[in-house]
Parts: C-alpha cells; structure tokens; sequence
C-alpha cells in the first residue's frame, strides 16, 4: 500500500521514469543524510535517513530496466547496511559510499 511508503510519490511511480543513475544519485542523498545525522549523533535522524535508503534501494532493485544490475545494486545495498552497522563485514565507511553515490548525482545533472 502506496501510504505505508515514505516516499509516496516515488512509490507511485515516478521513480520508474528515473535514469539508473538518477535513481542512484537519490539515494546518495539519504546515505549522505544518514551520515550526517550519524556524525551529529542524532539518532532518530539517522534511523529515519537508512530507512529511507533502504525504500529507494528496494524501488530500484524492483526496476525491471535494471535486471541486468541487480548484483551491483544489491552489492551497494549491502555495503550500505555493513556501514549502518560500523562496517564490521566489508570496513565499509560512510564517506566510501558518499564518493561512489556522488558520481551517479554527478553524471545524472550532467
């Protein structure tokens, strides 16, 4: 049900018009927001901002355009989680991810 959604335009169906890298790119945002939050420790923030990725990485796994992508995606979900939980798997970190979400914004506003 689309109000169970916290982005519910998106859930709608507008993040299915997005390019890989647009959609990519926008969950950079909420990892970046993640981070931030987690720097000022503010957890209620940070909580909100990894559940919010996780949406936006389940939409974009859902794609059927990416079929061909989904290791890659499913990867990135998972290095993402491993830095939710202090990178104990991969030593993934937050600032690794932000530099590889931020070439997808990069090449989504060129």
């Amino acid at each position: 049900m689309i109000s169970d959604f916290k982005h519910k335009n998106l859930a709608a169906g507008r993040w299915f018009t997005l390019s890989l890298t647009e959609q990519m790119g926008n969950i950079g945002s909420e990892v970046w927001r993640a981070s931030r939050a987690r720097q000022g420790k503010d957890e209620e923030r940070f909580w909100g901002a990894v559940e919010r990725a996780l949406e936006l990485f389940d939409f974009t796994i859902d794609d059927p355009r990416w079929s061909g992508r989904l290791r890659e995606i499913a990867r990135a979900r998972e290095v993402f989680c491993d830095a939710v939980y202090g990178g104990q798997l991969y030593k993934s970190s937050f600032e690794d991810l932000i530099r590889y979400f931020d070439l997808f914004a990069y090449v989504a506003r060129k």
